[in-house]
């Protein structure tokens, strides 16, 4: 298992670099503010998250006839589809794909010392689209171990990739990189200037660097925004059109999904797509949305349809809204903790406020932590496209959490001791009053590095009354 540091932990270590923090918050801002701009051009928005919510509702409450449809409609049109219970299962039956796929290689090539085979012996070399689940399955690390090249070709995750980093964003993979660090890595790896930032030339840079890898890749992975019950086929989204050139120069092209992304027939994409890009970066729809109905001549489709924890959220009455999600990031974008925490302080796959109700469900104690990075603002339900009640589970998941024991001792005592202070209105005002006087006559007592507030923040002027003795003065003059 992989080490990491907690949220509060990583958020003090992001905050340490101030000006890099605040052009993070703020070029998030922006891309919260064209989602504004794009919805409010649209009279019937809300009828449209109502619309989408509401598909998505149905589709949860009648899951297996629908998978059970898809699959059916699936296999009909030539596509092969495979189940995958967790990311183990999914992982593997990635690479057995590749590795059928791949010729054998000359006698005696696969003799190593090391316990990893090099990398794209015998032909098992892959290109890959952006997706989330296949981040969330650790399927690139997997791979690797088995001798998989797998290049990213989405231009984010490229860049993260060649930094061995994982992407900080669902959206914006590298969004929390400048030009000038994009630039170094560029250098680095694909030989340009040293010192260069011009977006035009990096772009280019990296657009001849994947061109070989489009094409000489057999194998190509996409993920999978829609998947439509009635007819067996599935919509990717992208704005780069890497997921285009990937699966229509490979003989085989796999496509990776959570079995949540059903929707029911042809006619309610319309409404996903219409929320989809709106929500995530203020367009009115992705530069390439693709569909994919069956395999070309000559070619080989599979669709990897993977639970990894879902049916055990679809179980979980208060949290099972959560599986709604259509990846679009726009809590991320409006969240004032992960604008100003960074994406990779969340250590899961999907950060946010969506990935802190996500977490936990695939490992509470591991991802105990995340529920409470957030201030319950309520800005993630507000800018939902499908509604989720984000801000609602994030306070429901700290009740379960405390409940089963999964938080610190000291956060446990602390909220113990609140319970039985506010509990108690003698005990509120006896408290209070000496926490005034203590305040004002030994501030050392709050003014210390003892108190995480403290740290961050000026304390305020100690307050000569409560509200309540302050409330029954003025009542009084009456």
């Amino acid at each position: 298992m992989k080490t990491f540091i907690d949220h509060a932990t990583a958020s003090t270590v992001f905050n340490k670099d101030e000006a890099h923090v605040n052009w993070h918050d703020e070029t998030l801002w922006f891309v919260r503010s064209k989602r504004d701009k794009a919805v409010f051009q649209i009279p019937e928005w809300e009828q449209l998250r109502e619309a989408g919510s509401q598909i998505k509702n149905h589709v949860l409450s009648n899951m297996h006839d629908y998978l059970v449809a898809f699959e059916k409609k699936a296999t009909e049109n030539g596509i092969t589809i495979h189940w995958a219970a967790d990311a183990k299962e999914h992982n593997e039956i990635v690479y057995k794909i590749i590795a059928d796929t791949a010729p054998q290689p000359p006698e005696g090539e696969l003799k190593s010392d090391s316990k990893t085979p090099p990398l794209g012996v015998g032909g098992l070399r892959m290109v890959k689209s952006k997706s989330m689940l296949t981040e969330e399955c650790h399927l690139n690390e997997f791979l690797k171990e088995k001798g998989v090249e797998v290049i990213d070709s989405d231009l984010g995750e490229r860049i993260v990739q060649m930094r061995e980093e994982p992407p900080s964003h669902i959206v914006l993979p590298a969004i929390h990189l400048k030009k000038s660090d994009v630039g170094e890595t560029f250098h680095k790896h694909l030989g340009t200037e040293k010192g260069a930032t011009d977006p035009q030339y990096l772009t280019e840079a990296a657009r001849q660097h994947l061109r070989d890898t489009f094409l000489t890749r057999k194998v190509a992975l996409t993920g999978v925004n829609f998947a439509i019950a009635e007819t067996g086929g599935f919509v990717v989204c992208t704005n780069e059109g890497n997921a285009d050139m990937g699966v229509h120069l490979a003989d085989v092209h796999i496509a990776c999904m959570g079995f949540e992304k059903i929707i029911p027939k042809v006619e309610h994409l319309g409404v996903f797509l219409r929320l989809l890009a709106r929500s995530a970066t203020g367009q009115p729809i992705t530069t390439f949305s693709s569909h994919f109905h069956k395999p070309r001549e000559g070619q080989k489709m599979h669709i990897v349809i993977v639970d990894n924890g879902r049916t055990k959220q679809l179980g979980r009455p208060d949290f099972r809204n959560s599986l709604k999600c259509i990846r679009c990031a726009a809590c991320l974008n409006t969240c004032p903790v992960y604008r100003r925490s960074g994406g990779h302080s969340y250590h899961t796959a999907i950060a946010g406020p969506i990935g802190s109700i996500l977490a936990p469900n695939l490992d509470m104690a591991q991802n105990a932590d995340l529920p409470f990075a957030s201030t319950l603002c309520g800005s993630c339900s507000n800018v939902c496209p499908v509604k989720i009640d984000i801000h609602d589970q994030l306070y429901k998941w700290r009740q379960v959490l405390v409940q089963e024991g999964h938080v610190p001792t000291v956060k446990k005592l602390g909220i113990q001791s609140m319970a039985s202070v506010l509990s108690s209105p003698i005990f509120y005002r006896t408290a209070g009053k000496l926490g005034r006087f203590l305040m004002k006559n030994t501030p050392f007592v709050t003014n210390n590095n003892l108190n995480v507030w403290y740290q961050q923040r000026d304390m305020p002027d100690v307050p000569k009354e409560s509200f309540r003795e302050w409330f029954i003065r003025e009542k009084g003059k009456k």
